[in-house]
């Protein structure tokens, strides 16, 4: 009787033992706040005056910034239930003017709407092939836009592609 129950006995003593150690070990929450676990990472936010300030009908300067989102997407592309490539890809969101924390709040709903988009794209075939053709590209900047729209709003002017390659398994 007594060996059935020992392994019973360790189990709920080793799960105990754990979840002590867990919550004596864990770190007070001011500094799980001020620790970045992707590392000393910034977000770069560049601001540009509009070529044609000019030409607007209010005479008022409007100007961009560019988010650029701290990870590279990571697609894979599949052909024949197999990783055929791995297509990496870094973006930038046009956002107008002091929109900045839009981006930065909403940026991990961002980012999961722009890999199924992605992953979309990789099924079609987007990737195959003559990947870079302006024709290709324009589709999935017109896609991703429209979810981040629709995410962030209308202070989102485009998704820029500034990184894009494709490595073959």
């Amino acid at each position: 009787m007594i060996g059935k129950l020992l392994p019973v006995i360790l189990a709920v003593v080793g799960v105990g033992g754990g979840i002590g150690a867990g919550l004596a070990l864990k770190p007070e929450p001011a500094e799980m706040a001020a620790e970045n676990p992707c590392g000393d990472v910034h977000h770069e936010v560049a601001a540009k005056e509009p070529e044609h300030a000019e030409d607007d009908a209010h005479g008022a300067e409007e100007t961009v910034e560019y988010i650029k989102l701290n990870n590279q997407f990571l697609v894979p592309v599949v052909a024949d239930e197999r990783i055929k490539s791995l297509v990496v890809m870094t973006l930038s969101v046009e956002i107008q003017a002091g929109q900045g924390e839009v981006i930065y709040s909403r940026e991990p709903k961002l980012r999961d709407a722009f890999l199924q988009v992605l992953f979309d794209h990789a099924n079609i075939g987007g990737f195959r092939g003559e990947f870079t053709n302006a024709r290709n590209l324009d589709v999935l900047r017109n896609a991703l836009l429209e979810v981040a729209q629709t995410i962030a709003g209308d202070s989102v002017n485009g998704v820029l592609i500034t990184d894009i390659a494709r490595q073959d398994v």
